[in-house]
């Protein structure tokens, strides 16, 4: 197990430049091996999950090279009917989009069920429904999802909770379907604008995307293209909270920021100045913030991957603020590491209350989930003394290169790798 060593009390100064986004990166790999010719995407983030889901889409035939830091060719010509290994697919909970891929293009799948961090129940059922819309008829045995395709029976499927990834694996299917599909309460976030760009530029015909309603024309095979990533949305935000948790000022370069509108709203509601350019925002806290109620929602509302981040913010904001989650059931889980560093909170089923403190104090704690190790992390930016924040490995999933980003803005934190060398440096 690898650490994050943290001296907080630094003030965050300067420029951080945000990589292209995970969500969006992990959809697009697979949405570009649909194609039989080469497809290039660029802004291509290197976190840990488009290394994993990269692996496992090789060893089902389709090709992935590196052609430059940040830019890959995908070729799915080569795609063949394997079962992808359940050590690997335990890891990723992005690698059921291979479900979607193969029953696109070879009418089969054999999938095990996916992995990725326990937020609580998020079910393939929405996923297996809409196969089921389209045409497959599925089973489940021992855990592998398997399902080939007869003939649709509907053209119209609703979408449970607004799901994106249901909503994604709908796209890969419906795009190479005979017919047009709609998909009604369809996810609307911008990762699901950004697929059907790449696609349509594929030779696909989807109309809709980032609207409640998606309707699909099947065609009959998609070729190649070029395709910038999007920004990692969630990256900027957590480094925004990170800026802000620190009084710093920082400026973060490579940013859509109507992506983060919400987010906006919500730190500038809590003290902090936002300014905004058209790839730019620069994030200015001066003096301590200020309470603020909050409530996650699927797009364009506020992230719940940010929810996180921001509660820390409000742990030591002056004021008691209230949280309500409402998109996964295990996301406070980090509140309890966060009351090692001196945090007064109280959770009551969805919701948290958070009575603001002066300040942490530095302490080992440990990563529950990817984005509550990177809101760990802030909480050892912001506090007095040195915190330890186990896990590192769970935070590498989302975040590229996060302590080389954060040191250049003036943080002292450096990685450990094992805890031996932890123990070396306490």
């Amino acid at each position: 197990m690898a650490f994050f060593r943290i001296e907080g009390g630094n003030r965050l100064k300067g420029s951080i430049q945000i990589s292209g986004s995970k969500n969006s990166g992990l959809a697009l790999m697979v949405g570009a091996a649909l194609g039989e010719e080469d497809v290039i995407l660029t802004n291509f983030p290197r976190d840990l999950d488009a290394v994993i889901l990269a692996e496992i889409l090789r060893q089902v035939g389709v090709k992935i090279e590196e052609q430059k830091p940040g830019t890959v060719v995908i070729n799915g010509s080569g795609l063949q009917l394997k079962s992808v290994p359940y050590e690997m697919a335990r890891k990723l909970r992005g690698s059921f989009y291979v479900a979607g891929l193969m029953l696109a293009r070879l009418k089969e799948a054999e999938v095990p069920l996916p992995g990725g961090c326990f937020l609580g129940p998020r079910p393939v059922d929405f996923h297996i429904k809409g196969f089921q819309a389209l045409g497959a008829e599925v089973s489940i045995e021992h855990g592998l999802m398997k399902a080939k395709i007869g003939t649709p029976v509907e053209n119209r499927f609703f979408i449970n909770r607004s799901s994106v990834g249901t909503t994604v694996n709908l796209i890969y299917l419906a795009a190479l379907t005979p017919g047009t599909f709609v998909l009604e309460n369809a996810a609307k976030e911008p990762e699901i604008v950004d697929l059907a760009v790449l696609l349509n530029s594929m030779g696909a015909r989807i109309r809709g995307a980032g609207t409640e309603v998606i309707r699909i024309q099947g065609v009959k095979r998609l070729g190649g293209a070029e395709h910038a990533i999007i920004p990692d949305r969630i990256e900027a935000g957590t480094y925004m909270m990170a800026a802000a948790a620190t009084r710093g000022d920082v400026v973060l370069e490579n940013i859509m920021p109507d992506h983060l509108r919400t987010p906006i709203i919500k730190l500038k509601e809590a003290g902090v100045r936002i300014e905004e350019g058209e790839t730019t925002i620069r994030v200015v806290a001066e003096e301590r913030l200020r309470s603020t109620e909050l409530e996650t929602a699927p797009y364009p509302g506020f992230p719940t991957d940010l929810q996180q981040p921001f509660g820390v913010l409000m742990s030591i904001a002056n004021g008691t603020s209230i949280i309500r989650e409402t998109i996964f059931d295990n996301r406070f889980r980090y509140l309890d590491e966060l009351t090692r560093m001196g945090a007064d909170v109280r959770v009551d089923r969805d919701r948290a209350i958070l009575k603001g403190v002066p300040f942490l104090s530095g302490a080992p704690v440990e990563t529950t989930d990817l984005r509550a190790g990177a809101a760990l992390v802030i909480g050892g930016l912001a506090a007095q003394g040195v915190t330890l924040v186990s896990g590192a490995e769970c935070i590498d999933r989302g975040y590229e290169r996060m302590v080389e980003k954060l040191r250049d803005a003036g943080a002292v934190i450096e990685r450990l790798e094992d805890a031996e060398e932890c123990e070396q440096q306490t």
